[in-house]
């Protein structure tokens, strides 16, 4: 088989499976091998599912070509270990799930398997989701194919590394404070943040108590990220937030060009100073957009200390509410759980009031601009183990973040679609993205504007410098494997490193 396979796009793949070109066993298999042989390196697959996943191809081979095969049929995909799949140990990177199987799917990932895609693994993730690094005790540090001593970022860190890396042509994510834009800057990928409700939160409901996280694509290609899109989005019965429907699939929107925008460029944030490489990618995207007959002008965003301090007691309290035992959590989060749960509840509520406030004023002041530009962090990827000596300090380490993330928990707030876009290297060779942030629900003119710049600067060759052959003596975690899904599988354990 090609040794391009597993980076094409999976529209292509998807296609060749339709026009039975490409056997949907051969092409699972060489997923499951190129795992095999190089995620050694990377840590990034943390639960396979081979058994399953060979049966789900054996199936698929049998109806590819027929007229109501489903549109992914045959296509291998990665989910991220916090999202539930039925069958698939689902550990939240934390200790006392270490061997939970789940008997459900989230609704997107039941809506991704409908659609024919099948699920070869879980990809690494930060206990609980909570920190922007992927490098959690139980599942071990994840590494950037860019760099292993650097993070690939999270807290779908394991999917953006796992993608970069050509192991699988497929993964999925979700954003709760920048978790797909993160480990999108940090890998060189397209990652879109949807719009509040646009993808179901069922069957479980929302995160917290605002609605910070949503479930999304993180692809190289955009007409991929759309597609994709089109599978996850979609109200279910019972959603306390929902998105109107988009006037036309996001598939066909990216085949349209964009009207000429009116664009804000914003290099300042009140709670850190973004890295001089960081501006320079912004500043020539702005430049690049003009080229394509944009409008762009400087912009900057009046916020003050209350929104950091609104958005820790909420993150806080989300966590402290999390139904697992609070004395197997890792030092960062057992210390920040502690916190949450000296937060009374007049002080949550005053806080998601003070967030709903800054969000109505963000969006009223960028009401006139199709959209917003930033640099997506505020440097080039961390080292692995580099906040480590922040763990037992939550202030410490939310006052750190802060000065990482830089805007990307601003659109969960708002609940506005944002995206990474990956333009830009350090010095370092590093990848570096830039953030373009949406009118509220309107992924469509994203998507619109991604495409147009793809096509201008297609980013989509762009390969990590060693990822044919992955760097074993950087980690040597091998992914727990439920084979058959009755099996309890073994638990992973290993300790980052220091830096």
């Amino acid at each position: 088989m090609p040794d391009d396979l597993l980076t094409r796009p999976v529209r292509h793949l998807a296609d060749l499976i339709r026009r039975r070109q490409l056997s949907p066993v051969e092409l699972v298999e060489a997923c499951l091998q190129r795992i095999a042989v190089a995620d050694g390196g990377y840590n990034s697959i943390v639960t396979l599912n081979a058994d399953g996943a060979m049966a789900a191809a054996r199936h698929a081979q049998e109806v590819a070509g027929n007229h109501d095969a489903p549109p992914f049929l045959g296509v291998p995909l990665a989910v991220k270990d916090l999202a539930l799949t039925a069958g698939i140990r689902t550990t939240f990177g934390t200790a006392s799930l270490a061997n939970f199987v789940p008997d459900i799917d989230d609704e997107h990932v039941a809506r991704l398997r409908r659609a024919g895609f099948i699920i070869v693994g879980k990809t690494n993730v930060p206990e609980l989701g909570t920190l922007p690094i992927t490098e959690s005790r139980l599942l071990g540090p994840c590494r950037n194919p860019w760099d292993t001593q650097r993070t690939p970022g999270g807290s779908s860190g394991g999917a953006a590394a796992a993608l970069a890396a050509g192991l699988v042509p497929a993964v999925q994510g979700s954003d709760g404070g920048g978790s797909l834009r993160i480990p999108a800057a940090n890998c060189g990928l397209f990652g879109l943040k949807p719009a509040r409700g646009r993808v179901s939160s069922a069957p479980l409901g929302p995160d917290m108590v605002s609605g910070l996280s949503s479930p999304g694509p993180l692809t190289r290609d955009v007409a991929d990220a759309a597609a994709m899109l089109d599978v996850m989005r979609g109200y279910a019965l019972g959603d306390p937030h929902w998105a109107p429907d988009p006037a036309r699939p996001y598939a066909v929107e990216v085949a349209r060009e964009p009207s000429s925008l009116r664009c804000g460029l914003v290099t300042t944030w009140p709670y850190g100073v973004f890295d001089d490489e960081a501006v320079s990618a912004a500043e020539d995207a702005a430049r690049l957009l003009e080229s394509l007959g944009h409008t762009v002008e400087p912009l900057t965003l009046a916020l003050d200390g209350s929104f950091k301090e609104a958005f820790q007691v909420v993150w806080a309290a989300g966590l402290s509410a999390t139904p697992v035992p609070h004395d197997t959590l890792e030092p960062f989060n057992a210390a920040l759980a502690a916190v949450g749960r000296q937060t009374s509840a007049a002080g949550l509520l005053q806080a998601t009031a003070m967030l709903q406030l800054q969000s109505r004023a963000v969006i009223t002041a960028t009401a006139g601009y199709d959209a917003v530009v930033s640099p997506t962090l505020m440097r080039a990827p961390l080292r692995i183990g580099e906040l480590d000596h922040l763990a037992g300090d939550p202030a410490a380490m939310m006052e750190a973040l802060a000065g990482y993330v830089g805007l990307t928990p601003l659109a969960n707030v708002t609940g506005q679609p944002s995206m990474s876009l990956p333009l830009g290297s350090s010095r370092d060779g590093l990848p570096l993205g830039v953030m373009v942030t949406g009118r509220p629900a309107d992924e469509a003119t994203l998507l619109r504007l991604a495409a147009q710049v793809q096509a201008a600067v297609d980013w989509t060759g762009r390969r990590p410098p060693a990822t044919t052959s992955a760097t074993r003596t950087a980690g040597t975690t091998t992914p727990a494997t439920t084979t058959p899904a009755t099996k309890e599988p073994a638990a992973c354990s290993s300790t980052p490193p220091s830096s």
